[in-house]
């Protein structure tokens, strides 16, 4: 019996709220998800810079932080309400409103897990607020219990993947570009979970998105089809010593986020550059932190991967980046490029349809994580569940 869900997601790039009211049916093998309606949601200016800020590491006090995963729960549930409110405009049937959703929240802090310690992820926006405000049950805090059997907590979009997009015939990596890129590797059939790979590949959009904003003193939150670093010109040899950071030869699992590629990180990214050329072009720096996406990209299939795949599936706010394509096309040369709407799933929304799906599976009692991607001990079901 098919189900309407909605899927709520603020990335590492803090752009907005992601919201999709999705219709599922089916388990896992049989899984099916229709978008019926998909939006983004800004932040108010002034919530995305304190986002922003903590994400960067400003102290708050306890009380201000409470006032802010308060804000944040509060975004996401006016994003809840909205989503619906703009699809019955977009004439949707009244018997197919939401009676779920899964928020995975804003993170504002990840600590991968360590060989004698356990990770620890916050997401900000509460689940029992949020399920106050819509009166829709909620499932929030996805993490946790991943995290809890010793894994990364991250990614968790794979085993939707999995069910979604793999092919009978194709090796397939679905690239997710948003603030911090990540892939799922879905061999041929994929009929065993065991086979698929996963691991944050190292930034996508963070860097990028922070120079745009420095160079253009804030008048720009990014670049628009990556037009800006098209006219710019690639240093290999900035992008070489870019790519001596540990994560990118770490061996997965591995997850990361702004932790590791910030602020701090595109400083040392710019004294590098400033130490070979005095005089520093933006449209080079843009276009060589591009590279940067590129080749930590398929460096890391390179590594740790069985054999490249036949086609890389692109999703996120960077599958919108057309010099970033073209720059992932030249360094996988053999690899067919193009993005999940090539394969009928939104590359907009694929992150917020992922949500939606595991917090139905968490309500069918599916285990939703994929130990060999997160480095979990075991399958667990993901998600608190808190009644409207």
């Amino acid at each position: 019996m098919a189900q309407m869900a909605i899927g709520l997601i603020s990335g590492t790039s803090v752009d907005g709220i992601d919201a999709a009211l999705v219709q599922l049916s089916g388990r896992r093998a049989d899984l099916k998800a229709e978008l019926i309606h998909g939006q983004t949601y800004a932040y108010a200016p002034d919530l995305r810079s304190k986002i922003l800020a903590l994400c960067a590491g400003e102290a708050i006090s306890l009380a201000e932080l409470a006032k802010l995963d308060d804000a944040i729960a509060e975004a996401f549930a006016a994003a809840a309400i909205q989503i619906q409110a703009d699809a019955r405009n977009a004439a949707l049937p009244a018997d197919r409103q939401a009676k779920l959703i899964g928020s995975h929240g804003q993170t504002v802090f990840h600590r991968p897990a360590l060989p004698n310690a356990l990770g620890y992820s916050l997401q900000l926006g509460r689940g029992a607020l949020i399920a106050k405000r819509t009166g829709i049950t909620t499932i929030s805090n996805f993490r946790a219990a991943d995290i809890a059997a010793g894994g990364q907590g991250a990614p968790l979009v794979p085993p939707v993947d999995a069910c979604l997009l793999s092919d009978p015939q194709l090796d397939r990596c679905i690239q997710n570009l948003g603030g911090i890129g990540n892939v799922a590797y879905l061999p041929a059939g994929c009929e065993s979970s065991d086979k698929i790979l996963d691991w944050d590949t190292g930034p996508a959009n963070s860097l990028l998105d922070l120079a745009v904003q420095r160079f253009s003193n804030g008048q720009l939150q990014f670049d628009a089809a990556g037009a800006w670093a098209a006219s710019g010109q690639i240093h290999e040899a900035w992008v070489t010593q870019w790519l001596g950071h540990p994560f990118f030869q770490a061996l997965p699992p591995k997850s990361t986020g702004r932790e590791l590629f910030g602020a701090d990180y595109l400083n040392a990214c710019l004294q590098v550059a400033a130490a070979d050329h005095q005089d520093l072009n933006p449209a080079d720096l843009l276009a060589s932190l591009s590279e940067l996406t590129a080749r930590s990209i398929s460096d890391s299939y390179r590594q740790f991967l069985p054999r490249l795949p036949d086609q890389v599936a692109l999703c996120g706010g960077g599958s919108r980046n057309l010099f970033l394509q073209q720059r992932l096309q030249a360094n996988l040369p053999h690899c067919q490029i193009c993005t999940t709407d090539d394969l009928g799933l939104n590359a907009d929304f694929k992150e917020a349809i992922a949500f939606a799906v595991l917090a139905y599976w968490r309500e069918l009692g599916i285990p939703g994580n994929l130990p060999a991607a997160t480095g979990a001990s075991q399958a667990v079901l993901l998600g608190e569940i808190h009644p409207s």
